[in-house]
């Protein structure tokens, strides 16, 4: 089933996803003639937001959209009063990317109040309506991560997973999704989790003392290229910054696709990521924030851009973009496809 749109009355919009009072009285615009939305960035700490915040004015322009941006900086906060300013500016629509997914419950229910249509990002709030979710699979990301690290070490060994927050759901997704795995499929792999809070510096000290306890670790599975950087310089002080082919090689995956990943993949210093669209997030936060503005709405099934919408519960949608396994061979692992690492489809092999 390919993706439906269909225009909407007031009424009916109401009804459905609270949000979307724009549909009867005309689309308000910005003075240029183009709605204007508001995208809040979550931080600009990491590659792969970096990325994001790169793409987003692009697709905003390819879509005629005015935009204004702010920056929360992982601060619940920031974002609340980040909020406040675009509803003060006019702004018909909201994109936000809500690091702790607990809390921004009473931010949707502000925007709510002012019939500003939110889309949340690579997150999905807890609790609360928004018109549409932007993210791909996180459960996939665990599974994908566990069944190429499965078979590497032959369902026998040992892992660390450094975890990203735990008020995030993608760092509960992720982790569940890879333990259940594990558990299921490769019950004689020991998994050590470690809570980073998505910060690298934790995840490195973390990381330095279950391989001293354990120096006959085999596997790391960082849930975000955060890790990236002080997960080689850990392996490096143990000397376990070695080849594949080399016994003492210690397997290693990632997620997120940042072409520092990619790049270390080629190199043999990691051995998998798990390519989250930073570029698809952009251009389709602003895609359903110009839908939700023209009145339309969506419905669970597949769509035209090569993902699926699905219902997460009454009165939220989420459309799942592709996350591809990538690796250095583009085997198949436990089942899983993979990408080689310099496909020219994978949105960190083309950032100019």
């Amino acid at each position: 089933m390919r993706l439906r749109t269909v225009l909407c009355s007031t009424a009916s919009v109401v009804s459905a996803l609270a949000l979307l009072s724009a549909c009867a009285g005309g689309s308000p615009t910005a003075s240029s003639g183009e709605p204007l939305v508001g995208v809040d960035y979550p931080r600009s700490d990491t590659d792969f937001w970096n990325s994001y915040i790169k793409y987003t004015p692009q697709f905003a322009k390819e879509l005629g959209l005015n935009l204004k941006t702010t920056n929360s900086q992982n601060d619940v906060a920031k974002l609340t009063a980040n909020a406040q300013t675009f509803i003060s500016q006019g702004v018909k629509g909201v994109a936000t990317a809500p690091q702790d997914t607990a809390a921004i419950a009473p931010t949707l229910a502000q925007l709510e109040a002012k019939k500003i249509p939110v889309v949340t990002v690579d997150t999905r709030p807890d609790t609360g309506k928004v018109y549409m979710v932007v993210r791909a699979d996180n459960r996939a990301y665990g599974e994908k991560a566990c069944r190429f690290l499965g078979t590497k070490l032959g369902g026998k060994g040992k892992v660390v997973m450094l975890q990203g927050d735990l008020a995030s759901v993608n760092g509960r997704d992720r982790t569940e999704a890879f333990n259940d795995c594990m558990k299921k499929d490769y019950p004689d792999i020991k998994v050590f989790g470690e809570a980073t809070n998505w910060d690298g510096a934790v995840a490195a000290q973390k990381l330095q003392t279950d391989l001293t306890a354990h120096p006959d670790i085999k596997g790391v599975y960082m849930q975000s290229s955060f890790a990236l950087s002080g997960t080689l310089q850990v392996l490096k002080q143990k000397g376990l910054l070695v080849g594949p082919r080399d016994e003492k090689h210690v397997f290693v995956v990632s997620n997120d696709g940042i072409p520092e990943e990619l790049k270390d993949i080629a190199a043999g210093k990691i051995d998998a990521t798990v390519s989250q669209p930073a570029d698809l997030y952009a251009k389709y936060a602003l895609y359903y924030l110009k839908a939700a503005i023209g009145g339309k709405t969506f419905q669970p099934g597949r769509t035209d851009h090569d993902s699926t919408i699905i219902r997460v519960r009454d009165g939220l949608l989420e459309d799942q973009l592709s996350a591809p396994l990538v690796t250095a061979d583009g085997a198949t692992y436990g089942g899983v496809a993979s990408l080689k690492s310099d496909d020219k489809s994978l949105w960190g092999n083309n950032l100019g």
